[in-house]
């Protein structure tokens, strides 16, 4: 599934949390935030999918996620935070090469073709990852031990990028073939971008191998590289990109490039972005994977980012004087948009209250993003309450008709739009400021509940009304109109 992710270590972001944000970038999926209480939790766990069958830990977290509300095609919960304000993105979808493919084929289900066969049963993936990792973890790096042991025990049907953090540290796990995985701790002064592609491009093979302290991966990954002959690294440095990682024409204009704007907004001055001499381009290969920001990154400067269209730039696919470079590029912000999360776990507040999720439905140029405490087994019925058929009472439908309003009519409703978001940024804020102040006063975190909903009740009315002029403005440049006066 194409996404685009950002992490944000913990003294890169604005006030010391950990960040790790997702575009969940499916089918037009109609997405919900839901909590799982831990007595719902499955004690054996079937994939739609795969057909693969997962025995389960006997105790385990409550946690909430994002599912498809036509499961279908099974649960994809994409994204949460537990109760031990632990938190998991899966998955970013990435790219590799035929020699790793070759040498460690993808597990794919394959139903029998006949009776004297029997299906071969698939791997893990995308739809199963949160439900199987997330409510058995403590911290970020047992996420990763956790994940790692089930993609060499079941293997996986595709090539993934999955996040994990915690009040301290945020993790990357990268898969490579069917079995084999690598991971790293994100440095706490950094960032990352991940735009469907194989990111880590630095990697500590002996501290992987022994200590573990800032690298993990298979155990058999050394003798994997070099029986299959995989590293082409003519520099003597271990650069997971060029080994596992694909550098194909279609990467030019689906990958590299949201990367290339991402680093470049971060970063504007660290390299030279644009002209004949720059440093990097929308189609180079090796743009860093981790940076060091200019500034401080805010939870509103990752919703902006993932939000981006190449704003400022002749890629921009609404400019009116881009000329033939206008859309030439995958935007970060895409129409296609199921849901979008930034998982904020924050240091200054007690332990009820450290995890916050941001979240957001539809695309992202115009929605907006609220938060919700995530310490509780209930999400108000605006955001958990989402059906297959279209409700202004939703907040996923209400995001998606804006967005489908707003776009042919983008010089006339950018204006409305900009503005919501603004206003839902500052109220939603307020109300968080209101109740952290309140809860951490009193001890009491009973006020979860009330929280949440005087969050989704701001957010509903002012949603209601940005409908109503979008509509409007829509309405108006339908191209059924006529006036008598027009002759």
């Amino acid at each position: 599934m194409a996404c685009t992710t950002i992490l944000v270590g913990k003294k890169a972001s604005y006030d010391g949390s950990t960040m790790i944000a997702r575009n969940d970038d499916g089918h037009y999926d109609v997405k919900k935030l839901v909590v799982v209480d831990p007595k719902k939790q499955p004690k054996k766990y079937k994939s739609v999918i795969s057909h693969v069958e997962v025995e389960l830990p006997d105790e385990a977290l409550s946690y909430t996620c994002c599912p498809n509300v036509d499961e279908k095609d099974g649960i994809w919960a994409a994204a949460g935070i537990n109760s031990a304000n632990v938190s998991m993105t899966a998955t970013e979808t990435i790219t590799s090469n035929a020699r790793v493919l070759g040498a460690d084929p993808l597990v794919r289900y394959k139903k029998a073709s006949s009776k004297k066969e029997k299906d071969v049963i698939g791997g893990i993936g995308e739809e199963d990852l949160v439900v199987l990792v997330l409510p058995y973890i403590r911290s970020a790096k047992e996420g990763v031990i956790r994940l790692g042991q089930l993609l060499e025990k079941y293997g996986t049907y595709e090539s993934n990028g999955i996040a994990f953090s915690d009040e301290n540290e945020i993790w990357w796990l990268e898969t490579i073939g069917g079995h084999h995985w690598i991971a790293a701790r994100v440095k706490d002064e950094e960032y990352v971008i991940m735009p469907n592609q194989f990111g880590l491009d630095h990697f500590d093979l002996e501290d992987a191998l022994s200590t573990q302290k800032e690298y993990m991966c298979s155990k058999d990954l050394k003798e994997f590289i070099d029986k299959y002959h995989l590293d082409c690294n003519n520099d003597g440095k271990f650069n997971p990109r060029l080994i596992f990682g694909s550098h194909d024409d279609q990467d030019h204009v689906y990958n590299t490039c949201r990367a290339w704007y991402m680093a470049r907004y971060f970063n504007p001055r660290t390299y030279k972005w644009d002209g004949e001499d720059a440093d990097f381009t929308p189609e180079s290969d090796d743009i860093p994977w981790s940076l060091v920001p200019e500034r401080k990154i805010t939870v509103e400067e990752v919703k902006y980012i993932l939000s981006s269209y190449y704003q400022g730039t002749k890629y921009n696919p609404y400019s009116a004087v881009a000329g033939k470079t206008a859309g030439m590029y995958r935007t970060i912000g895409i129409a296609r948009t199921g849901f979008m999360s930034i998982n904020q776990i924050r240091p200054y507040v007690n332990s009820e209250i450290k995890a916050v999720e941001w979240i957001c439905f539809g695309p992202n140029p115009f929605n907006s993003v609220l938060p919700f405490y995530t310490n509780t087994l209930k999400m108000p019925k605006y955001v958990s309450g989402t059906t297959l058929e279209v409700s202004t009472d939703s907040f996923y439908w209400n995001s998606r008709l804006i967005g489908a309003l707003t776009d042919p009519c983008y010089a006339a409703n950018i204006q409305n739009v900009e503005r919501y978001q603004k206003m839902i940024a500052a109220t939603s804020t307020a109300i968080l400021n209101e109740y952290d102040a309140k809860m951490m006063e009193k001890n009491d975190y009973s006020l979860i509940d009330e929280a949440n909903q005087k969050i989704a009740d701001n957010a509903k009315a002012i949603v209601s009304d940005t409908l109503n002029k979008v509509l409007y403005v829509a309405s108006t440049q339908m191209k059924c109109n006529f006036n008598r006066a027009d002759n």
